[in-house]
């Protein structure tokens, strides 16, 4: 069982930044897939980045150059830096897990992250 927690959302400054943290529990986090996924009010969840156990990384287009993703194996977490904020990046921020091995998934609660224009 993996268990996420996201910390680090609040309300910034169209312009500014924030840096997002999921830290999770279990011994086999440096075999999962992580990535950060978000809602915003209405609409559904999107994909905004991923990083697969061997540190490769995919974006949206609508964050590419802005976001960054990373992983720390030693500390069981993965990182969202978070630059240049738009209004339209207002959303919860989840974490997400796979286990490939098991086809499983895990989530977090969520942060929320409001960008004030």
């Amino acid at each position: 069982q993996v268990q996420l927690v996201e910390s680090g959302g609040g309300l910034v400054q169209a312009g500014g930044s924030l840096r997002l943290s999921c830290a999770a529990s279990g011994s086999i986090f440096s075999i999962l897939d992580m990535g950060w996924y978000r809602q915003a009010s209405g609409k559904q969840r999107e994909l905004v980045a991923t990083i697969t156990r061997g540190g490769r990384t995919k974006y949206a287009d609508s964050v590419e150059g802005r976001f960054t993703i990373s992983r720390d194996n030693a500390r069981k977490a993965v990182y969202l830096q978070m630059s240049s904020l738009k209004p339209e990046d207002t959303a919860v921020y989840y974490c997400n897990a796979k286990f490939s091995v098991t086809n499983s998934e895990y989530w977090g609660q969520g942060t929320q992250v409001t960008v004030s224009s």
